[in-house]
């Protein structure tokens, strides 16, 4: 039965994203601080921006998050582990991470599995959590279901649905359809395309424990004053 989320509880469940490859500086420290402001689950910043993120975001219960192998996903797993470490290493308690979408898609399961167990691994010696992108615009209703079994039986934290950089964002009907697959072996995030309090709402509803936006800080104030009516 659903629950109606208080606001420290709706703010919790949003990842507060910045990845322009046009973010600036200044942008990066006014994300980080809006994250703390209202009390977000992490700030997601580009790589280069992690080291900066980490020590903004110390001392509060936001977490500094990052991309690897964004938004593609088809380097070698040579370049995302050096990648992920780097990150890892910068301050990143979370990463969000894509998978070999080109890989899946060309049915080289074996080294899709390889690829994940070996990012897990990586990021749980760091004690971060990790989220595996299947950028489901691109995979059939079968293949999200395959993808998300993959990356839950791999170990990974979350089963995220979307960069946001190629093409239709989530949709309700992904998020049923990736928490029934990982049958609670991992959790969901959706992101893509999140623009107003009523979409992270219905996606929460449908089962997802994380969203990922840019304007977290509208959506979450859409829900405040909706708690206040």
């Amino acid at each position: 039965m659903w629950v109606e989320l208080s606001p420290k509880e709706f703010a919790k469940t949003i990842d507060h994203t910045i990845l322009r490859p046009d973010a600036k500086r200044s942008e990066i420290g006014e994300a980080c601080r809006a994250a703390v402001k209202y009390g977000f689950a992490a700030c997601v910043v580009p790589p280069y921006y992690i080291k900066a993120a980490s020590k903004l975001l110390k001392g509060s219960d936001v977490k500094p998050c990052t991309v690897v192998g964004f938004p593609l996903g088809y380097m070698s797993l040579e370049a995302k582990v050096d990648e992920l470490r780097r990150v890892l290493e910068d301050g990143a308690e979370e990463v969000d991470v894509v998978m070999n979408i080109s890989a899946f898609k060309s049915g080289e399961r074996r080294y899709v599995k390889k690829e994940i167990e070996e990012l897990v691994k990586v990021c749980h010696q760091f004690n971060a959590l990790i989220k595996v992108i299947i950028e489901t615009n691109l995979l059939s209703d079968d293949e999200k279901i395959e993808a998300a079994k993959l990356v839950a039986d791999c170990g990974a934290d979350y089963v995220k649905t979307n960069t946001g950089f190629l093409g239709r964002g989530v949709t309700i009907h992904d998020v049923i359809l990736i928490r029934k697959a990982v049958a609670g072996k991992a959790l969901v995030k959706a992101a893509g395309g999140i623009r107003f309090f009523e979409d992270a709402l219905a996606l929460i509803k449908a089962g997802a424990s994380r969203i990922g936006t840019s304007t977290g800080v509208n959506i979450f104030l859409g829900y405040l004053a909706r708690q206040r009516l």
